[in-house]
């Protein structure tokens, strides 16, 4: 993962040299700035999780710089860096948008606290920034009548305290469905809890969903409560809920029908009330029949099922979705790109997305980042794309009587994502990490393709 970048402004050397030194320990990547004006100009420049500024600064102070962030990037967090006679500036620094400040001099421990909430601030922005520049906050983009059928799903379910599973491809938008689930629902003042079960270490996954207790492990200095916990009276969402560990899905299980389980080394019972979403990439059922799943843990998350299609079942959208990321990069990159060449809207119908809506948003966001005129043209197009759709197509598949127009073409879009990634695996060298990002796909995302196409043999 790319290392968080903090911007550190102080008019000191010594000061910029040792948080400097601080920061890179803890891994972010660190730049730093003599005062408000050359902070500004690193900010037009670079895109920061984080700024950290001294407040008495000659030219351009730290409330001046807090200012001017405020105005042009309200998200930022700016933590303030104050010396004791000046608490109250920082207080009222506070009152204005900043995200905390730190008196001097500090403790190691205590900037890495400040700046980590900061950094993870930052990130749930960025994740919300479609909502914050989109008049209808729980829209989820997309006119073909297939988005429309998940609409109306929405509102349907959407009341209701049913536990629903939500089902697709890499990048097809599944939590945006959960979330847009949340918000519509009874509970959207009470907390929307995510876990991303892939993302958890198989002995930790009981302690995260859980929560321990004091002495429960070595490290377990205090009492930590659970997601479970955490979403008491709001929404649970599991994503990628197909890896949660076997020996773990009893356990899942028994939280879900009883709500309620005890704390890692504890002993007291823990009653909640969660209204429970959950997703996955896989064919659980097929998971079932090869005993990865547990039978009954499927048929209890599996109430209310919501398939998501991919983007190249729903062409309609490819155009709407590429006009809505021109606008949110407009706004994000601070460009002013006018809109999409012709002939690139074309290709864009024309290519089967193996990444979905993720690959199309972080193309998008390339091209308004390199466009040097009006227009998103060809020029900026990879050539992975281009070289797609134009080359030949597989033969469809013949439709006989055992066959359905379904099945064709399937067949037929199966057989242009094994040459898609057959193509950007060989240009990439055979590293999958790389092209994986390439086509917007998790790293596991890709090895499932792989394995799905015979590309190459699975280790298990």
């Amino acid at each position: 993962m790319k290392a968080a970048k903090v911007l550190v402004v102080d008019d000191e050397l010594n000061m910029r040299t040792v948080l400097k030194a601080m920061l890179k320990k803890e891994g972010y990547d660190v730049v730093t700035a003599a005062d408000g004006l050359q902070a500004l100009k690193f900010l037009r420049e670079e895109k920061f999780a984080v700024v950290a500024t001294d407040l008495k600064m000659p030219g351009l102070d730290g409330m001046g710089l807090l200012g001017r962030i405020m105005q042009d990037d309200p998200s930022l967090p700016v933590i303030i860096l104050t010396a004791y006679g000046t608490v109250a500036n920082a207080v009222d620094a506070l009152k204005k948008g900043a995200f905390d400040y730190l008196t001097k001099p500090f403790e190691q421990d205590e900037l890495k606290t400040v700046v980590l909430k900061a950094v993870k601030t930052r990130l749930i922005s960025d994740s919300d920034l479609s909502a914050a520049i989109d008049a209808d906050p729980h829209r989820i983009v997309g006119a073909s009548s297939r988005m429309a059928e998940i609409h109306e799903i929405i509102r349907k379910v959407s009341p209701t305290t049913t536990t629903v599973l939500i089902t697709g491809e890499t990048g097809t938008g599944k939590e945006l469905i959960a979330r847009a689930i949340h918000r519509s629902s009874t509970r959207k003042e009470q907390p929307f809890i995510k876990i991303n079960c892939a993302a958890i270490a198989e002995n930790l996954v009981e302690s995260e969903l859980f929560g321990y207790e004091r002495g429960a492990f070595t490290g377990a200095v205090t009492t930590k409560p659970g997601r479970f916990e955490l979403a008491h009276l709001g929404t649970l969402f599991l994503d990628e809920v197909g890896e949660i560990p076997r020996d773990m899905q009893v356990k899942l299980l028994q939280a879900i029908q009883d709500q309620s389980f005890e704390r890692v080394g504890g002993l007291k019972t823990v009653s909640v009330d969660v209204r429970l979403i959950a997703a996955t990439n896989l064919n659980l059922l097929q998971e079932v029949k090869e005993g990865k799943f547990r039978e009954d843990l499927f048929y209890r998350l599996n109430v209310f099922p919501i398939h998501v299609p991919p983007l190249r079942e729903r062409t309609e959208d490819i155009l709407t979705l590429s006009d809505y990321f021109l606008e949110k990069f407009n706004w994000k990159l601070k460009r002013s790109v006018k809109g999409i060449d012709a002939e690139v809207r074309d290709c864009f119908l024309s290519y089967p997305w193996p990444g979905n809506i993720r690959e199309l948003e972080h193309l998008l966001e390339r091209m308004v980042l390199m466009a040097e005129g009006p227009l998103i043209t060809m020029k900026l197009v990879p050539a992975d794309i281009t070289a797609t759709t134009r080359e030949p197509r597989p033969a469809p598949m013949a439709l006989t009587e055992e066959t359905t127009g379904h099945d064709v073409l399937k067949s037929h879009m199966e057989g242009m994502e094994r040459q898609i990634i057959a193509r950007c695996l060989e240009e990439c060298g055979g590293n999958v990490t790389r092209a994986a990002e390439r086509l917007g796909l998790s790293r596991k995302g890709l090895q499932l393709k792989m394995i799905k196409h015979q590309l190459r043999k699975s280790r298990e």
